[in-house]
């Protein structure tokens, strides 16, 4: 794997893992056993029945607790050390196989990606709740774990497509904020 590819899949299996911190773990053992991809040592063992039916079942726990208001909130304090470390994981073995970059600075890069998106999805979600009596939160969380799970397929298959993607999103997001700003200008000065 060439270094750009490499840096490109780690940001998006940590970035993934900052929104669910056991889709990136899933996809990867299961594509890994699969033979899909190419899990190397040490990092294989995600690819075994035990991992793997230990990471489905803390995602069946995750995938509930996140989808009820309140319990969402408790459950992302607990994943506030999950995700990071699910993210210093995945990143540190993308970048740290077939490069010279050691593994360390997977690790670091892991750690900030999957903690700020963390941050960014544990500030939102009790304001959601709250804006739409709880009924945002659920439908919002649904739309996280698809966006992990198709952003893991894409940082492993296609990390570049995915780079497209995010920045696509990043400028349709912009966008749609500057002119939130403007209509509520136009509405203050009405």
């Amino acid at each position: 794997m060439d270094l750009t590819t490499a840096i490109l899949t780690a940001l998006g299996l940590a970035g993934a893992a900052g929104l669910n911190a056991y889709v990136p773990l899933l996809v990867v053992g299961v594509l890994g056993r699969a033979e899909i991809i190419t899990v190397p040592a040490p990092y294989d063992g995600i690819t075994s029945n035990l991992a793997l039916v230990v990471v489905g079942a803390l995602f069946a726990v995750e995938f509930l607790a996140d989808k009820v208001p309140g319990v969402d909130s408790v459950n992302d304090v607990v994943q506030t050390v999950v995700r990071p470390l699910a993210g210093a994981l995945l990143a540190a073995g993308s970048i740290g196989i077939g490069t010279d970059v050691p593994p360390w600075v997977g690790v670091v890069a892991g750690v900030v990606t999957a903690g700020g998106v963390h941050a960014a999805k544990a500030a939102a979600r009790p304001l959601i709740n709250v804006a739409t009596g709880g009924a945002g939160g659920p439908v919002v969380s649904v739309v996280e774990d698809i966006v992990s799970v198709v952003g893991s397929i894409l940082a492993l298959l296609a990390p570049v497509l995915l780079l497209v993607l995010v920045l696509a999103g990043v400028l349709l997001l912009r966008r749609w904020w500057r002119r939130r700003r403007v209509a509520r200008a136009s509405t203050a000065r009405a």
